[in-house]
């Protein structure tokens, strides 16, 4: 056996331990206008990855991130505050990133004075994949039905 060969067959575990996961949102159920979560691990001794996320309207725009390193099974909450805005909340820390153009994105300090908006669902690890979760529809409360008072006699 050649040294090259058994070079690569040693090598072969760090190579296979590099794990590259993306899970996408689809925003109002389009392929083209989406949020993509990039979760990245170099070596399986690592207790943590890089996590950027893709913000995309196509054709228009499609821009990527950096977000903050964190845990491997770290939780990505999408909240939708509205003007195609989207907050993105990962162990505490907030980001906000838009889909107008692509290119804005911030780290927060405070939740906005607006509010987050509604919560779209979440990133999350499911047996070892990366995975959207939607959150639960909320239907609005039934609105009370006006009675008309009984006539007078």
């Amino acid at each position: 056996m050649s040294v090259t060969r058994l070079l690569a067959l040693l090598l072969l575990p760090f190579l296979v331990a590099c794990s590259d996961q993306r899970a996408a949102f689809e925003i109002n159920g389009s392929s083209t206008n989406t949020l993509t979560l990039i979760r990245v691990t170099s070596f399986p001794w690592e207790k943590t990855a890089k996590y950027s996320i893709v913000a995309a309207r196509m054709p228009d725009c499609m821009r990527r991130h950096p977000m903050s390193t964190a845990g491997l099974d770290a939780r990505v909450e999408v909240y939708s505050p509205g003007n195609e805005a989207w907050i993105l909340k990962q162990d505490g820390r907030m980001f906000v990133v838009e889909t107008r153009t692509c290119e804005g994105f911030a780290s927060l300090d405070k939740v906005p004075e607006g509010g987050m908006g509604p919560l779209m669902g979440t990133f999350e690890m499911r047996k070892d994949t990366l995975v959207f979760v939607a959150a639960p529809k909320v239907e609005p409360p039934p609105q009370p039905v006006a009675v008309p008072a009984p006539a007078a006699n």
